[in-house]
């Protein structure tokens, strides 16, 4: 899988997603990243890429024909199984399907935002698919990038080492995850539960769908309601 970044920093890459687990798959070639710096589109001495709302307005908008100059660019090394993404607060709230979905594409092309957004127009032309991390602001669709990149990568196989982390994590099956505990057995006064030490397998299934629904109703009484209803259609 690779990943096609267009970004006005391109010194922070790669960050991040050079360190821990994910870090690891990085170097073993597991998955790749190319970081294009749109000001090398800009024509201009300065290398500037933006200029004034029209309507007026605080900030400054990112230009279409730097942005479409800049795309082009990725296009031309473009496979047929590619998507392009705009990681925008606009967008559609990244999650766990959309995850799932996205890591299917050989590459992805992710273009991160700056000062106001970028001009309308150029998204319209290319239908790019719009992604948000949140329901708040960032400076910019560097650190948003990160994130997606990480989501996505987690989910290649072998890259977690162990198949079944991901089926007990939050979000599977639209649960929160239950309780995890680990040694000491008697931390400060507070013990591990008595189910988790008996070898039971069953009972510690059921114990731990019971803890990951009643978190899951107390917490995101809204991811409960999915999960109940894909229950019901099983039915």
């Amino acid at each position: 899988m690779k990943f096609k970044i267009l970004t006005l920093f391109p010194q922070i890459f790669p960050g991040p997603l050079n360190h821990s687990l994910i870090g690891k798959a990085f170097q073993e070639g597991k998955f790749a990243i190319e970081v294009i710096n749109i000001r090398d589109f800009s024509d201009k001495k300065s290398k500037s890429v933006d200029d004034t709302p029209y309507g007026g307005g605080a900030g400054m908008i990112i230009k279409a024909n730097i942005m479409q100059k800049a795309l082009d660019h990725v296009k031309i090394s473009l496979g047929s199984k590619s998507k392009i993404v705009y990681l925008s607060p606009g967008g559609k709230p990244l999650n766990s399907k959309i995850a799932n979905s996205l890591k299917n594409f050989k590459e992805l092309v992710l273009i991160c935002g700056k000062y106001e957004g970028i001009d309308q127009r150029f998204i319209e032309k290319n239908n790019i698919e719009e992604i948000s991390i949140g329901d708040y602001i960032l400076s910019g669709g560097e650190l948003a990038s990160f994130i997606l990149i990480d989501t996505c990568v987690r989910l290649i196989p072998e890259v977690l080492g162990n198949k079944n982390s991901l089926k007990s994590e939050s979000f599977h099956d639209d649960l929160l995850e239950y309780p995890q505990y680990t040694k000491p057995l008697d931390w400060d006064g507070m013990k591990v539960p008595n189910v988790l030490l008996n070898g039971n397998h069953k009972e510690i299934s059921e114990w731990r769908l019971k803890k990951s629904i009643e978190k899951t109703k107390k917490v995101r009484p809204d991811l409960l309601k999915k999960y109940e209803s894909k229950k019901k259609e099983e039915k």
